[in-house]
């Protein structure tokens, strides 16, 4: 499944390591730090549309979201119950065939 994370940006939810606010991204020099590597390596995407409120970091890349954190969360708890939902129409899909004869 996807999650959009802002602007026209949408990634794989299975993609997501972690999901971390801004704050706490500035405050920290071992953050600062790991953002200033990838931002080197080329791995870092500033969606600079909004300010940012989020920072996704993924396998492969490390995004600015002007999402925050909860409204994030929600959107992969969304995903995370369609996925769930997906398991039980197997189930609906037989019993509907019984009833054709």
């Amino acid at each position: 499944m996807f999650i959009h994370i802002g602007g026209d940006h949408v990634i794989r939810s299975e993609d997501v390591i972690a999901i971390i606010d801004q704050q706490f991204i500035a405050s920290s020099t071992i953050n600062d730090e790991m953002i200033t590597n990838q931002r080197k390596a080329n791995n870092v995407l500033d969606l600079q549309e909004e300010e940012t409120k989020a920072i996704v970091i993924t396998n492969s890349s490390i995004y600015y979201s002007p999402l925050s954190v909860l409204t994030l969360k929600k959107r992969a708890s969304m995903i995370s119950t369609i996925s769930r939902l997906d398991d039980y129409s197997d189930a609906f899909d037989t019993d509907d065939s019984l009833g054709e004869d």
